[in-house]
């Protein structure tokens, strides 16, 4: 009778580069899988479960902190960010970081870098980080001179598409027809009105700045990769994250990446990098779907489809979206 040997088995330690038993190989490792990262945003925050901003600012200034050798200063502005991970006295940073007011994020940005050239430290860069309200609403003129003068400052932008931190009121960056406090699901065009807000990322590139990128929490290597190539430049950047967020989506803990990577993969959300104001590369939808199944996941737009459906603005939605596509070249000519 012959002896059968074992087959050898190769078991992986918790934390380490495997994923199901399997050892990734290097381009396929996040900063997150790396026992050197920074852990720049650590426990103990009180974020609800599921935030995508956590997560998204976690992983950029993780990022941020690998490609400059751990040496960034960064500036917060009050918002969910900054509430959820400073409950004085505590805080979950551990990096140097400093809290401003809702609307100047980017001028604290600005005068950290100034103070940093006259010292002559080249070697440490800033990063200024704000929600929506505190970028496109009332931090737009702050952020608009960093970007016309080219401050050295990466800004980024955490996009929740509302106010969440006070009560989930309207910002320039919601959506039409979504459902806020201040934009209730009543009348012939429920929801948030059409025609309003402001698209951000475009309104970085007019200043034809270095650097402008999108991203979302779906794909995390796409935004390492972003934060990093934008501290490869110097001068003003801004990188804009879509970050869902459970409370004031209505969406379920469980589906804030799901529904991070149907806003990509439908065209709502259209993921790109630019420089100088030229587009320069865009993230193609893998697999293309109708907006439908992005907002059925969200109470914000349950009026589009109970009591009544709303077909017609659901297909006005689908044509933004469509227009997106054209517009950034998202599809890949078999698609």
């Amino acid at each position: 009778m012959t002896r059968q040997v074992p087959k050898q088995v190769k078991f992986y330690q918790t934390g380490s580069f495997a994923v199901g038993g399997r050892l990734l190989d290097a381009p396929e490792r996040t900063v997150q899988s790396d026992i050197k990262r920074t852990n720049s945003l650590t426990l103990g925050h009180r974020a609800c479960q599921g935030c995508g901003e956590a997560l998204g600012a976690r992983y950029a200034l993780d990022a941020a902190m690998r490609a400059t050798g751990n040496k960034i200063i960064a500036a917060n502005a009050t918002g969910c960010l900054e509430v959820f991970t400073t409950p004085y006295p505590e805080t979950s940073w551990q990096i140097p970081w400093i809290h401003s007011v809702f609307g100047n994020a980017a001028a604290v940005g600005s005068g950290i870098a100034a103070a940093l050239r006259v010292k002559g430290r080249e070697d440490i860069r800033v990063v200024a980080q704000a929600g929506d309200g505190g970028t496109v609403d009332i931090g737009i003129g702050c952020l608009s001179g960093m970007l016309e003068r080219n401050d050295d400052v990466l800004f980024i932008c955490y996009d929740n598409e509302a106010y969440m931190n006070t009560g989930v009121q309207r910002s320039g960056s919601t959506p039409p027809a979504a459902r806020t406090a201040t934009t209730e699901a009543i009348g012939p065009q429920p929801g948030n009105r059409w025609g309003q807000g402001k698209k951000m990322p475009l309104i970085a590139m007019a200043h034809e700045i270095p650097y402008v990128a999108t991203a979302t929490v779906a794909e995390l290597h796409d935004l390492e990769y972003k934060i990093e190539k934008a501290m490869s430049f110097r001068g003003a950047r801004y990188v804009h994250i879509l970050v869902p967020c459970p409370l004031g989506w209505g969406s379920e803990p469980a589906n804030t990446i799901r529904i991070a990577r149907l806003a990509k993969e439908t065209g709502i959300f259209p993921v790109f990098e630019a420089e100088h104001g030229e587009v320069t590369g865009a993230s193609k939808i893998r697999s293309r779907v109708p907006v439908e199944e992005y907002l059925m996941l969200q109470r914000r737009y349950a009026h589009l489809f109970k009591p009544s459906r709303r077909d017609d603005v659901i297909e006005k939605i689908q044509e933004e979206a469509d227009r997106n596509i054209r517009r950034f070249n998202l599809l890949d000519e078999e698609n």
